[in-house]
């Protein structure tokens, strides 16, 4: 057993960033510096998400001990991907992406593992929490966070608060109908945006476009597609285009509805850069109302991939018990 003892007081906490193949661990501070990472593959198909967060939580535990002398720690912050029951802390709905996931009750299985205080929400709810506090976010109430990875996710602040819903399944973003005579989507619906601005939708998309072409049949990752788009690929353009238009549509009809000062994107995909938010920019103000787009700017996720898991970290402070806050430095302290 760690001899780390947990209590509220600690100005440090874990955070944990449980994505679709990848989960980011770190032991962040309440200004939202990372003193110890690792990650681990997530080994959905395999079964072993919840395994391999253990692993990484006893791994940072260790290290903190004995490597930085680390006696106390706040507690544990996930961010996972998935519908969360919030109030519960456990994975009421996950897609076919992590097979077998619904139904975890991580905050249950973690308080008892690790005897700490636990919090679970979605991981683009934390990535929020890191934009409001650190990011493009900062002295604005009004926000609309997309992550583009291997699914689509979502996060609204509406005046500086996180919205969760009824039970914490709000922003489902990635599920917007961007196309009503569109494909299947695996939620049941069909033309869903992360079916054309997902990793994994710009994959099936190029693959689809290849086949079609008689180019082979051999699976190609995002990155590549999009790294060869930057090249002039006139392909990999069509399909980057498409999910450029899709996120346009999508973020327009979401200005609409909610009337933002910023829209950030984080993911993999989003990794593309200027390229990439410039073309959303574009698609943006050509579909939405003048009035309603004006000063609303896209920027790009504070940390890029790592901004999950400060995030969720950073939870521990923003919904402390004794309401207690954080107070994070601004970004440019740091």
């Amino acid at each position: 057993m760690t001899p780390i003892e947990f209590i509220s007081s600690s100005d440090f906490a874990i955070g944990v960033d449980i994505g679709g193949t990848k989960i980011n661990a770190g032991i962040i501070d309440r200004n939202g510096q990372i003193l110890l990472q690792h990650h681990l593959p997530t080994l959905a198909k395999q079964g072993e998400v919840l395994n391999q967060v253990k692993t990484l939580i006893s791994k940072l535990l260790n290290e903190y001990h004995y490597s930085f002398d680390g006696t106390s720690l706040k507690g544990i912050g996930i961010g996972s991907a998935g519908q969360i029951d919030w109030n519960k802390g456990s994975i009421r709905y996950a897609n076919s992406l992590i097979p077998g996931y619904t139904g975890t009750k991580l905050k249950d299985e973690l308080e008892h593992e690790f005897t700490a205080s636990v919090i679970v929400d979605n991981d683009v709810n934390c990535l929020a929490l890191t934009e409001k506090y650190l990011g493009a976010a900062q002295n604005k109430r009004n926000v609309i966070c997309l992550t583009l990875g291997t699914g689509v996710g979502g996060a609204i602040l509406i005046d500086g608060k996180i919205i969760h819903g009824a039970w914490g399944g709000a922003a489902e973003i990635g599920h917007m109908t961007v196309d009503f005579n569109g494909v299947p989507c695996h939620c049941g619906s069909i033309g869903c945006l992360e079916q054309y601005a997902s990793g994994t939708g710009i994959a099936w998309r190029m693959q689809e476009l290849l086949m079609k072409q008689g180019i082979g049949t051999t699976p190609i990752e995002a990155k590549k597609i999009i790294a060869d788009w930057i090249k002039g690929d006139p392909t990999a353009a069509l399909v980057m285009n498409q999910a450029i238009a899709a996120l346009g549509s999508a973020i327009a009809s979401l200005v609409h509805i909610f009337n933002p000062e910023a829209i950030i994107i984080g993911g993999g995909v989003a990794e593309a850069g200027a390229p990439l938010i410039d073309g959303i920019k574009a698609e943006m103000k050509k579909r939405a109302m003048s009035s309603l787009v004006e000063g609303v700017d896209i920027f790009a996720a504070y940390k890029g991939n790592l901004g999950g898991m400060i995030g969720a970290a950073l939870q521990l402070w923003e919904y402390d018990e004794i309401g207690t806050k954080v107070n994070l430095q601004s970004a440019d302290k740091i």
